[in-house]
């Protein structure tokens, strides 16, 4: 359960990750439902002026580092990377994921968990642009620049900027469920969720060239999971040729056709599972698996629990 949540800031500090932090964390909702948070802010020299990404601005952190010792979470936002931090810190993270507490960085803040040496291992990401740098200074973590954020239990690392919120909703969503994660998402005009599961790896949804969207494509295909859809088909819905039209969706969604729809017909499932009444079989031709054992198989692959467990778990803790 998420009941204080420590903010540790370190010179060079990015405002907006430590905005994004503050604004799912530190702001009072409980009018909407949401539980109350004991958010602290802390640095190793509390009270003093930091430095942050700003050049005409500085943050002071009101508590210091022992507000980490009882913390549920610990969140670590941007900061300038750099081959050393301070070692007050580290020791302070170190401590609490010993204990079990939950780490979670937004963007470059993954680097003052490999500087920890926590990431050893285990796979996690930061903003596509530090990747190089990152793997060359933590050869052993396991780096994955392709993602919004990583799940890998006690610690949550995520990329660049708006990936934070993802990251700090999904584990508002673990830990609280998705009935907390929605109400905080709509005080902040986001989506709850832009794909995922349990232990998740999200696909970058953003393309990286110009040209023409096919989000109108991709808006028709939500609309119709239950439609078969094939790559011809669909090229003629977007008016391409079919090679075109599969280079440019692979550009566009980091997937293909097949992959992209199975996924959003997993979250169909998974809204009607949190949602509904439904049994097992309306739900899998609601959502286009047509069978019970289509929609087992592939919302156990991408969420990463059957149906019915995921049902048990959220329609509980909602």
């Amino acid at each position: 359960m998420l009941r204080k949540i420590a903010v540790v800031l370190l010179e060079d500090v990015s405002l907006f990750e430590f905005g994004v932090v503050s604004e799912v964390f530190g702001i009072d909702r409980t009018d909407d439902g949401v539980p109350p948070f004991e958010f602290k802010v802390c640095a190793a020299e509390p009270g003093v002026p930091m430095s942050t990404s700003s050049s005409h601005s500085a943050v002071i952190a009101p508590y210091g580092l022992e507000e980490m010792e009882d913390a549920d979470l610990i969140a670590v936002p941007a900061t300038t990377w750099r081959h050393a931090y301070d070692e007050r810190t580290l020791e302070a993270l170190r401590r609490a994921e010993a204990r079990g507490a939950i780490l979670l960085t937004v963007c470059s803040g993954a680097f003052v968990l490999g500087a920890a040496g926590l990431l050893d291992g285990r796979p996690c990401t930061t903003h596509w642009r530090y990747a190089q740098q990152f793997e060359e200074q933590f050869p052993l973590a396991k780096l994955d620049a392709d993602v919004l954020f990583v799940d890998d239990g006690n610690i949550i690392t995520s990329a660049g900027t708006a990936a934070g919120i993802d990251a700090c909703l999904h584990l508002v969503r673990r830990e609280l469920g998705s009935a907390v994660a929605t109400r905080i998402a709509r005080r902040m005009v986001v989506p709850p969720q832009r794909d995922g599961g349990q232990r998740q790896y999200v696909e970058v949804p953003v393309p990286e060239q110009s040209g023409e969207s096919l989000q109108p494509v991709l808006d028709w295909m939500v609309e119709n999971l239950t439609v078969e859809h094939t790559v011809p088909a669909l090229a003629r819905q977007a008016q391409m040729s079919e090679r075109t039209f599969a280079r440019r969706f692979v550009a566009e969604t980091g997937t293909t056709p097949l992959k992209w729809v199975t996924t959003q017909r997993v979250l169909r499932a998974r809204t009607l599972l949190e949602q509904t009444r439904m049994g097992i079989e309306q739900i899998a031709s609601e959502s286009g698996f047509g069978t019970a054992a289509l929609l087992r198989h592939h919302f156990r692959r991408v969420v990463g629990v059957p149906p019915q467990d995921y049902r048990r778990t959220f329609r509980t803790t909602a």
